[in-house]
């Protein structure tokens, strides 16, 4: 079929183009017949123009009476101002007085409607998913995504990055969580797996002496799905020789800095502010904090109070070890917060669920009388001590827990979180990148009885803690400090990283320790440990969750929808309806055989 070519698109188009003849080419938005005046709005990923077909052009508007929704056409004719102006798109002062109208495809009835507020379930639209980008919103996303790309690959260009593409096909590597596995048909038996990063990758890049390397890469992980996280994801992947920690942060301020003003015209403060992995733990019980949340709501310990308490639930933690901590929620005059007793009781159900026996706590009216079920079981010491740790005004509240050390740090955190959401205590206009920097180099694995990397066995200890690796008492090991940062925005981790080793006495001792054997080292990370006896120079690197940052640009929980294709929480497409199976052919030449799950 041959049709004219369009001049323009369907965004560009204002005043200045009055008079001109055009062509524009695109999906039927929208019809509206007024009175015998046909108008239809055309669209195409830059916009939306509006079409005039007059009934005394008797060809064209007898094309126009059939016109059904997303049908694909061509409309010439000559620009004119409008009578009622739009101002809500940037063509709302013309539209096209049409001379010319072809019909380029016709549309079948839509399983949903193509618009803004969208009524379809997910998967309904992930099933239709070409029909779903067709959503302005949609397009809009997925333009800024391509916007930052350029501004990544614009950034690093300038300060002498090389681009290297490592392979998609590689050995499989223990990272964290489990590989997607290829099978091999030539080497029967044999598997490739999918990255779960290039970290092997870039590190012999540098051993190679390509001292400063980035990639935009896909990376796979074949784990549990939720909101953000996706099989199949991509990241902005950084690698550096001859630096320090301090390098890699000033690279990514100043990657961060420009994005924010090129993408939303907001000039973010660097250097962002830093806290060590202990630090925010104690204070907001959770190693990505959420630090737009207002109202004072940190943690504090408050163990020393009730050294001699009376209190059995106090007098008990104490002698086992354990922690005795609380957070305030304060009473603010310009956001009036009520605390029910139906507040309070959610939130001791809240905190039930994850183990606990119940959530103490301290109410303190507008008349400054305290109300508490513990009250009787405190002196009054204890109590101006309590009142005093966190500086109490009328009409606030404070609530305790004790137990465990981590638990209930982590469980205050998330009360925290509960509380802000809640309460509405988050600025959601505001942006707050947070390092948290001095993570732990080993955790360990209770249910295997062993140490493992808190990241990964190649992160670097800090210098004043090597000498801890000769140690093999567990407090002590668990207590070295790695030379490990993440990069936390808006209570989201968006990059991870660290100085690697690159001493083979080092490295050698950390395999140790997490239990690898010489033998079991040399299979599964001997070509990493060959390269590093030939030079290996002092080296570091981080890596940015890219769809994180773009849906938070887009201002998004979700990833799903700054991902073209998305897989489904069940790791599914069901546009394509993958994954699916294959003949037994392709099995049978993989020397692959399914048995049936018993």
């Amino acid at each position: 079929m041959n049709f004219r070519k369009r001049t323009h698109n369907c965004g560009e188009l204002n005043p200045t183009a009055i008079g001109k003849i055009v062509t524009l080419n695109g999906w039927v938005a929208r019809i509206r017949d007024l009175g015998g005046l046909y108008f239809i709005d055309l669209r195409d990923r830059y916009g939306i123009t509006q079409l005039k077909i007059s009934p005394d052009k008797k060809e064209i508007y007898e094309i126009a009476l059939k016109l059904r929704n997303e049908f694909v056409i061509s409309a010439t004719g000559k620009v004119i101002r409008r009578e009622s102006i739009n101002p809500n798109i940037p063509t709302g002062e013309i539209e096209i007085d049409v001379d010319e109208l072809q019909v380029l495809n016709e549309s079948e009835v839509l399983p949903f409607n193509i618009e803004e507020d969208v009524k379809a379930s997910e998967e309904l639209r992930l099933k239709y998913r070409y029909l779903d980008l067709r959503r302005r919103v949609m397009t809009k996303n997925l333009t800024i995504r391509s916007e930052v790309y350029y501004i990544v690959h614009d950034y690093f260009k300038r300060y002498n990055f090389i681009e290297v593409e490592t392979p998609i096909l590689m050995k499989s590597t223990p990272e964290g969580a489990r590989d997607y596995l290829v099978p091999s048909r030539i080497h029967h038996g044999k598997f490739y797996a999918l990255p779960q990063s290039p970290q092997t990758y870039k590190q012999i890049l540098m051993v190679a002496g390509l001292d400063r390397y980035v990639q935009i890469c896909k990376c796979f992980r074949d784990e549990d799905l939720r909101a953000d996280r996706q099989p199949e994801f991509t990241q902005i992947d950084v690698e550096m020789s001859f630096i320090t920690q301090e390098d890699i942060f000033t690279i990514s301020e100043g990657l961060f800095k420009e994005i924010w003003k090129k993408i939303l015209n907001i000039d973010i403060k660097i250097p962002f502010r830093r806290f060590t992995y202990d630090e925010v733990i104690n204070l907001y019980g959770s190693d990505k904090p959420d630090l737009r949340i207002r109202n004072d709501l940190t943690i504090k310990e408050l163990t020393e109070i009730f050294g001699k308490s009376n209190f059995n639930i106090f007098k008990n933690a104490i002698e086992s070890g354990e922690l005795i901590a609380g957070i305030r929620l304060k009473n603010s005059p310009e956001k009036k917060i009520e605390i029910t007793r139906r507040v309070i009781d959610g939130y001791t159900e809240f905190v039930k669920k994850v183990g606990f026996g119940g959530l103490i706590y301290l109410k303190i009216d507008e008349t400054g009388k305290i109300s508490s079920p513990i009250l009787k079981y405190l002196s009054e010491e204890e109590i101006n001590s309590l009142l005093k740790k966190f500086a109490i005004e009328n009409g606030d509240i404070i609530f305790i827990l004790t137990g465990d050390r981590n638990k209930v740090l982590t469980t205050l955190g998330l009360l925290r979180n509960k509380i802000a959401e809640d309460f509405k205590l988050i600025d959601e206009s505001g942006f707050e990148f947070i390092w948290i920097t001095d993570f732990p180099l080993l955790k360990y694995n209770e249910e295997e009885n062993k140490f493992e990397g808190e990241h990964h066995p190649f992160t670097s200890p800090r210098a004043d803690h090597i000498h801890l690796l000769d140690s093999r008492d567990r407090k002590t090991l668990e207590s070295i400090r790695a030379v490990c940062y993440d990069l936390v925005l808006n209570g989201n981790e968006i990059g991870s990283g660290s100085i690697r080793i690159h001493k083979p006495d080092v490295q050698k001792k950390i395999f140790e320790i997490i239990g690898l054997s010489h033998e079991e080292a040399e299979k599964k990370f001997g070509f990493l440990t060959e390269a590093f006896k030939y030079g290996a120079p002092p080296h570091g690197g981080i890596a940015f969750g890219y769809d994180r940052i773009i849906a938070i640009l887009c201002g998004l929980k979700s990833i799903k929808d700054v991902i073209a294709f998305p897989k489904t929480v069940s790791a599914t497409s069901l546009m394509d309806d993958c994954p699916s199976y294959v003949d037994d052919k392709q099995l049978k030449e993989l020397g692959i055989k399914i048995e049936k799950k018993k």
